[in-house]
């Protein structure tokens, strides 16, 4: 369902956020993303003089590569522009998220290591976008070992499609679905194993 109609304005700000996965040769996975901020007017900055319509004002670039269990294993951010001269200097320290897990809590583990003085705001955007692209990228490959899998997905709960009382997850994950008819579907799955094991037997038998 589509947004309704504005009403009368005018453009002032563009905030365009770009998030790529790729899957590298040597079966790690890059995240990359691209963040531009423009006006549509001039603006007179302390370290870059005026700007002109259009310019960026914030360009940052940041690309994560991850591994199957989503440890990051590298990271590494750019700063083409900002307000200010210093700005460019916070990025290198996004090498510190290196060795984090992109799971539950993440943002706050990242925050601890790239939080305050020693990152950058519109860097530090992005790594929730990332995190969920990241996800996004290798989700074929995961759900298909965790359908083979005893541990819950990685998603369970995240979201309301994702909730264990979801359709969804009675669906494609039955074993962990807590809806309200969670201990017949439970049931039927026990009948269901039970009748496999009868087939692999009389297989067996012929």
């Amino acid at each position: 369902m589509p947004l309704s109609a504005p009403s009368k304005r005018q453009k002032l700000h563009t905030r365009t956020i770009t998030v790529e996965g790729f899957l590298r040769e040597d079966g790690l996975y890059d995240v990359e993303a691209h963040l531009v901020d423009t006006k549509t007017h001039g603006v007179v900055l302390d370290d870059r003089g005026y700007l002109p319509p259009g310019e960026p004002l914030h360009e940052m670039w940041m690309r994560m590569t991850v591994n199957e269990e989503l440890t990051i294993v590298r990271c590494e951010a750019s700063t083409e522009a900002g307000p200010y001269g210093i700005c460019p200097e916070a990025a290198p320290n996004f090498s510190r998220l290196e060795g984090l897990d992109i799971r539950r809590g993440f943002l706050k583990a990242a925050a601890e290591r790239v939080g305050g003085v020693v990152g950058c705001t519109h860097l530090r955007e992005l790594l929730q976008q990332m995190a969920t692209t990241a996800l996004q990228t290798m989700f074929s490959r995961r759900v298909r070992r965790e359908l083979r899998a005893d541990r819950p997905p990685t998603l369970l709960n995240t979201c309301y499609a994702w909730a264990s009382t979801s359709p969804v997850i009675k669906r494609r994950w039955p074993q962990f679905y807590t809806g309200p008819d969670a201990e017949r579907e439970k049931g039927r799955e026990k009948d269901r194993d039970k009748a496999s094991a009868r087939e692999k037997e009389a297989a067996l038998g012929e």
